[in-house]
């Protein structure tokens, strides 16, 4: 299928080596203005009293500053913004295709869009990467929470002969993070996909609700709350 395979848009020339700009980079780098430019406009006339978007606004933030605080402990100043941040870009990267203009035929007439918004989320190299971040985030607060001496202490628990599969499961994770939110996307890129070839006029707008909007939130909830586990588990929050 020609809607699976990621498109280069064009590219240029560095150094003697052409790099590829692809639809993923494009449209990653669009959700992130588009954040941003948000971001600025919602704040830039905060009032001492909050009401309306702002009331609700700083509800969002206060509760990710509770759970940043009861998951991360010291980190949580640190961690708390990204958190927010990783959820706010995977949702909109996953349910950004529902803007996408779609190709149909009515009355003899047909309508093919000049171009198609895909979901970021579907490249294995966007969660690849995301789930690697991820990884190195638990690495970097283990060693500023336990110390190089502790964090090698805590790879040979509960016994020495442990030390190879906690080793081990770093890769574990890595995989099951980048994998999971991969084929799920995936998945429902390709079901929504057979659906508006079966019937491209009413009923996607109704799935849309659940393979868009509901599966975005599933998924970039999923995404954070394991990698805040991590972390978690990393500074001993939990305990070991």
């Amino acid at each position: 299928m020609d809607e699976l395979e990621i498109l280069t848009v064009f590219t240029f020339t560095l150094a003697g080596r052409k790099i590829p700009i692809t639809e993923t980079v494009i449209v990653s780098w669009a959700i992130m203005v588009f954040l941003i430019t948000v971001s600025f406009l919602l704040t830039r006339r905060l009032r001492e009293i909050p009401t309306g978007v702002q009331a609700i606004l700083e509800a969002m933030v206060e509760f990710l500053n509770k759970f940043a605080k009861d998951q991360f402990g010291p980190f949580a100043k640190q961690l708390g913004p990204y958190m927010g941040s990783l959820f706010l870009f995977l949702f909109m990267a996953t349910v950004i295709g529902v803007i996408s203009p779609v190709a149909f035929s009515a009355f003899g007439h047909a309508f093919h869009p000049p171009f198609a918004i895909r979901p970021p989320t579907r490249d294995i190299n966007v969660t690849a990467s995301l789930a690697l971040i991820s990884i190195l985030l638990v690495l970097v607060t283990g060693f500023a929470a336990r110390g190089l001496a502790g964090w090698f202490k805590h790879l040979l628990h509960p016994v020495p002969l442990m030390l190879p599969f906690n080793i081990m499961e770093y890769g574990a994770r890595l995989l099951s993070l980048a994998l999971r939110l991969f084929g799920n996307v995936l998945g429902s890129f390709v079901m929504m996909h057979l659906i508006i070839q079966v019937c491209p006029l009413v009923l996607p707008m109704i799935l849309a609700l659940y393979f868009e909007f509901f599966h975005a939130l599933l998924q970039a909830g999923i995404f954070v709350f394991l990698t805040s586990l991590y972390i978690a588990e990393a500074v001993k929050v939990h305990g070991d």
